[in-house]
This record gives C-alpha cells, sequence and structure tokens, in this order.
C-alpha cells in the first residue's frame, strides 16, 4: 500500500508541473488540439463526468490542473492560429493524377483505350481530382481541335545518342486539361500504329511525358499509363528521374487493356534507342527480346486490367500471351477495375442517330420503330416481329466471328434478321458479304465502321451477339443493354463480370451466355434467346428492363480508382 501511495503521489506531481510546461508547448502541433476544448461551453461537460466516475479521491486534483492547463493555452489565440493555418492547407490538397495514353476521344481514337483516356479522367475531375491527360499530337486530330489549342513551350529529348524535340501544347475540353506532345518525325503521318518504328517512336512519346512536367509546371502524385505505348513511362521515371523535382515523388500505375499486344522488339534497341545499362536492361528483357509490357509490369507500383475477371484470366497460359509468368510473379500487385461507359453519350432517350427515342418507360412502343426504321434503311424485309441480332465491333478472331460464321446458316435458318458492322480481317469480311448474297434477306454485312450506323444497330436490335475468345472488358455488351438489346456472350473477362445469364425460375438476369469457345454451345444460347423472345414476351421484358436498369457509369468506377490511387500516394 505504501508503495502504491507513493507511486499515486508521483503521477499527481508530474501532472501539477504541466502548467510550467504549457507556454513551451503552445506553438506544437498539441496547440489546435487543446484549443476547441477551452471554449467557455465545453468547459463544465469534462467536469461533470468526471465526478459522475470518481474512483478515488487523488483523481480530483489531477482534473482541476488538466482545466488550469487549458485555460494557459487559451490565453495565447496568436499561436493557435500559426498552428491551424498549415493543416487546413493540407485538407484543400487535390490529388493530382496524369494520365497517359496512346490515344484519346474525342480527339483521336482507334478502340476502347481511348474512351477510357476520354471519361475516366472527367469523372476523376467530377470527384475532385486534379486529372489531366497527354496523348501524342498526330496529323489525324481535327483541325477544329488543333485551332484551340495553345503552345506551352518545347524541349530535347534524348533517345540515346538522339537529341529529338518535343513541343507541348494543350486545349482544355469538357473541364478536362489535355496535353499533346509534338514532334512532326514521329507523329505527323497517317494511322497511328503500324509503323516500323514504332518502338522508337513511343519510346520517344514516354520519355517525352516526364520531360515534359516542367513544361506544363505539374507534379503529379499519380502517373497512370496504358498499354504498351506508354509502359515505358515507370521504366524511365525509375531508371532516369527519381532525382527530379517534378516526379520524384510520383507513383505509377500500369492498366493493361490487351495484353495480346505488348510492344515486343529487338534487343537492339535497349542501347541504340532506350539508353539503359545491363542492369536497368533487365526491366525490359523478356522471352529473348525487349518487352515494353514487361517493363510496366515490373516497374510500376500497382498493374491494373479492366476487369476482375480478366486479372485473373491472364494468370495462364490460355490468356497470358506469354506473359502470365512475369503475371503470377508480380500477382502482389495486380489487381483489376471494371470499365464504364459514358452514360450522357450512350443515352437512347437523347441519342440523335435513332428514329425514335426511349427511355425504359416507352421502349416497348419505340424501341419497334428504330427496327422498321433500319430495316427499311438496308432494304431488309420491313417486320418488327422478326427477331433482329447485332453485331458491332472488330471482324477478328478474338471477338468470336469465326464461331458466327461457322454456323451462320444455322443461325439465319431461325428465321431471324442479322445486322453486322465492322472491318477486320479480309477473309471474315469475304465470307459474310458471300453470305449476304446467299440471304439478302435475313443478313446484311456493313464492312465499315460507323459510330451512326452502329447507334442505329444497337437501337434496332432485339439481342446482341458477342462470342469472343477473350474480352479483358468490353464495352458494346454494356452499351446494348442500355439500348435494351440483350446481350448473348460467353463468359470471359468483362463480359463474364457485366452480363447475367437470365434465370426464368428467380426471374433474374439480362443476358444468355455460354462457357466453352464452341460454335455449337454459342448457336444454343441464340436459339433460347430466339424462343424466349418468340414464345414468352413477359419474360423477355423482364430481361430487357433487367438490362437498362444496371449502372455502367464511371461514377462508381472512379472511386475504386481514386482509393487506388490513395493507397500508393506518397
Amino acid at each position: 500500500m505504501a508503495e502504491t501511495k507513493k507511486t499515486n503521489t508521483k503521477k499527481v506531481a508530474e501532472k501539477k508541473e504541466a502548467p510550467k510546461a504549457a507556454p513551451k508547448a503552445a506553438p506544437k502541433a498539441q496547440a489546435p488540439k487543446a484549443a476547441p476544448k477551452a471554449a467557455p461551453k465545453k468547459a463544465p461537460t469534462p467536469k461533470k463526468v468526471v465526478e459522475e466516475k470518481k474512483v478515488a479521491p487523488e483523481v480530483k486534483p489531477v482534473v482541476e490542473q488538466k482545466v488550469e492547463v487549458k485555460e494557459v493555452v487559451k490565453e495565447e489565440p496568436k499561436k493557435e492560429v500559426k498552428v491551424e493555418a498549415p493543416v487546413a492547407a493540407k485538407k484543400d490538397e487535390k490529388l493530382k493524377v496524369l494520365f497517359v495514353a496512346g490515344e484519346a476521344n474525342p480527339f483521336i481514337k482507334t478502340g476502347g483505350l481511348a474512351d477510357v483516356a476520354g471519361a475516366l479522367p472527367k469523372a476523376l475531375v467530377e470527384k475532385g481530382v486534379d486529372a489531366r491527360v497527354m496523348i501524342p499530337l498526330y496529323l489525324g486530330i481535327p483541325q477544329e481541335f488543333k485551332n484551340n489549342m495553345r503552345f506551352l513551350g518545347n524541349c530535347y529529348v534524348q533517345l540515346s545518342w538522339r537529341s529529338q524535340y518535343c513541343g507541348v501544347f494543350t486545349c482544355n475540353y469538357q473541364g478536362v486539361t489535355y496535353y499533346f506532345i509534338d514532334n512532326e518525325f514521329y507523329f505527323k503521318r497517317h494511322g497511328l500504329y503500324g509503323h516500323y518504328d514504332d518502338g522508337e517512336r513511343f519510346a520517344f512519346f514516354s520519355k517525352a511525358i516526364l520531360e515534359s512536367l516542367k513544361i506544363i509546371g505539374f507534379k503529379p502524385d499519380i502517373i497512370h499509363a496504358n498499354d504498351w505505348h506508354t509502359a515505358l513511362v515507370p521504366v524511365f521515371l525509375d531508371c532516369y528521374y527519381r532525382n527530379d523535382e517534378f516526379c520524384k515523388k510520383a507513383q505509377t500505375v500500369y492498366t493493361i487493356h490487351n495484353i495480346e499486344f505488348q510492344g515486343q522488339y529487338g534487343d537492339g534497341l535497349i542501347g541504340d534507342i532506350l539508353g539503359l545499362n545491363y542492369d536497368q536492361s533487365l526491366l525490359v528483357r523478356y522471352g529473348g527480346c525487349v518487352n515494353y509490357m514487361k517493363g510496366g509490369i515490373e516497374s510500376a507500383s500497382r498493374v491494373t486490367t479492366v476487369s476482375p475477371s480478366y486479372a485473373n484470366e491472364i494468370l495462364d497460359p490460355y490468356y497470358g500471351y506469354g506473359m502470365q509468368d512475369i503475371l503470377n510473379a508480380r500477382k502482389y500487385k495486380l489487381s483489376g477495375i471494371l470499365n464504364g461507359i459514358d452514360l450522357e453519350k450512350n443515352n437512347p432517350a437523347t441519342d440523335k442517330s435513332l428514329f425514335a427515342n426511349y427511355d425504359a418507360k416507352t421502349v416497348f412502343e419505340n424501341k419497334k420503330l428504330n427496327k422498321v426504321g433500319l430495316q427499311s434503311l438496308l432494304g431488309l424485309p420491313v417486320d418488327e416481329s422478326v427477331p433482329m441480332i447485332g453485331m458491332v465491333g472488330r471482324l477478328t478472331h478474338q471477338k468470336g466471328i469465326d464461331l458466327v460464321t461457322a454456323v451462320m446458316e444455322r443461325i439465319l435458318d431461325m428465321n431471324v434478321q442479322m445486322v453486322v458492322l465492322g472491318t477486320g480481317d479480309w477473309k471474315y469480311e469475304n465470307i459474310l458479304k458471300d453470305m449476304q448474297n446467299r440471304y439478302p434477306g435475313k443478313l446484311r454485312a456493313i464492312v465499315n465502321f460507323s459510330s451512326d450506323m452502329a447507334s442505329k444497330i444497337y437501337g434496332a436490335s432485339d439481342m446482341f451477339l458477342m462470342p469472343s475468345k477473350f474480352e479483358p472488358c468490353g464495352l458494346s455488351q454494356m452499351i446494348a443493354m442500355r439500348y435494351a438489346s440483350v446481350p448473348i456472350v460467353r463468359l470471359t473477362g468483362g463480359l463474364r463480370d457485366t452480363v447475367e445469364a437470365y434465370n426464368h425460375e428467380t426471374g433474374k438476369g439480362d443476358g444468355f451466355t455460354f462457357l466453352t469457345y464452341n460454335a455449337s454451345d454459342m448457336l444454343y444460347a441464340i436459339e433460347r434467346a430466339v424462343g424466349l423472345y418468340r414464345d414468352y414476351k413477359d419474360e423477355w421484358k423482364k430481361v430487357v428492363q433487367n438490362g437498362m436498369a444496371k449502372d455502367f457509369g464511371w461514377s462508381n468506377i472512379a472511386d475504386q480508382y481514386i482509393k487506388l490511387y490513395n493507397e500508393i500516394k506518397q
């Protein structure tokens, strides 16, 4: 007992010394915490709480001393203001993200990457993020956009022994700041990709991104690179720019949109263009060549794909295209975030390309007007009761067109109409043209691409066929559901994550699916869809309504990216 009393006496004595230290503690970080408690209205509250929970008489004088400390702090309001100011400034700081890609909508587009580069930064800005985009200044960018661009400055980029000019232009579109890297030798050409020196062109672009930060005066917290075109950005950042004031704290996210295209070149590029020493070159060496994608995977802080299922699939040799080993080794930083679609642009209620607009309330009255309008436009027999199947996309093996052509006759024998829009491998283009000649009243193959015609097909078709061999995400099935066209898809990648097979017992589901990459399984899924359309009208309407009710907008997806960015931000 004697020892206990001594201990208590020591604690009381230590706490009694607190008032003497108070003036020195005022400028420290504790001062702003103590200030609110010193308010006259809140002072009685702690006293009451302490009085109700009294255990020993020794506690009372200790609490009284605490109140005296608060009063001492209260007497120095000037010091409190000085401490609070920087704290408030930190709370107001925005997350800064530089999104870099080989293309961006609406400036220039060849595929889904452009849609993401145009939509995700906009969604991030709406969430309060300072998100900006950087792409090359291509010859093919419409002049109307170029007229609105402003020149910011120029620098020179070292590619091994080369010193290449780099100009920087900027413009603002829908609240997002875009930057354009100018070099006419590399980018004043017809077409974005497929040139003999693509390895050099996009090595220059990747390094120019980092070199131009001082020109635009932007210090990003996150640099978000996409596909092989900008996969070298994390590599160059770690090898050359970690001591640079504008990007020394930057973390990197690398997104794989399609693992089939990796940026593979001869190892002669290592010294002649990339300028990497032996140790650095190990980042990009893979499979006996230079692999830009491998460098991005190795160097990035986080690696993402455009759907959760695709992130799992590419760990398998069937989907990995030779990258499965390195991805399994770096699995700890791999994740998948589903892409979205622009709900304003893809809206059947306002789409000017449609013959008649509609929403969830008017879909069953007005959608058939679009079918009749498209039938008349394409010279097909006009019959609103005939099931119409639509296809929009590239005519390549990835999209499953080989399955479609293998059983095309059996599909058309179901007494349906089919409209296909797209370009691709010449052999599939020729097969479709030949089938159209043999079935002039049932098939239209439009070997071209038109956004206007794509909208008309989405608006007119009852079903949308998408039997992809692999699909990193896929946007067409989302657009189809929004336009009340029921998707028929193979369960792979983003198709698995977005389409739920209809269950007639529960009434849940918004499409029809098949698993194995097999033409007969696809045909059976089409037969199920056509049968439900013809024989069970009420259930068909339920499937349509389920699909239209889904939200594929970018808002929720932007939240997931913001969470990822904050996890790695320094």
